[in-house]
């Protein structure tokens, strides 16, 4: 009789091991697949504000010159124009003319 229990506490035993070590495989790779999907996350958050980062950078490039040149076109005198030209060329026919 006493065989016949050892015998079932032994296989309970065995059960509970059993049991104990699915439960800690499945909570390992329970852990396992979250720290992947937090590696993904963070990885795609880098991406994020990387291409977030240069689309702002590029918004307030356009914004500056934009600023630029209507600061440029405020002052009415153009860099070069047709009237700048043209006063060069009759300078230079006054030149010839001297000579």
């Amino acid at each position: 009789m006493e065989a016949n229990i050892a015998m079932q506490t032994s296989s309970e035993d065995n059960r509970r091991v059993w049991l104990w070590t699915f439960l800690v495989v499945l909570v390992l790779s329970q852990l396992y697949f979250v720290r992947e999907l937090v590696a993904a996350f963070v990885l795609f958050a880098i991406l994020f504000v990387a291409i977030a980062f240069m689309l702002v950078a590029f918004y307030m490039l356009l914004k500056s010159l934009e600023l630029a040149f209507a600061r440029l076109a405020a002052l009415r005198q153009p860099v070069i124009g047709m009237a700048a030209v043209g006063n060069m060329a009759t300078v230079a026919r006054e030149n010839r003319k001297a000579a």
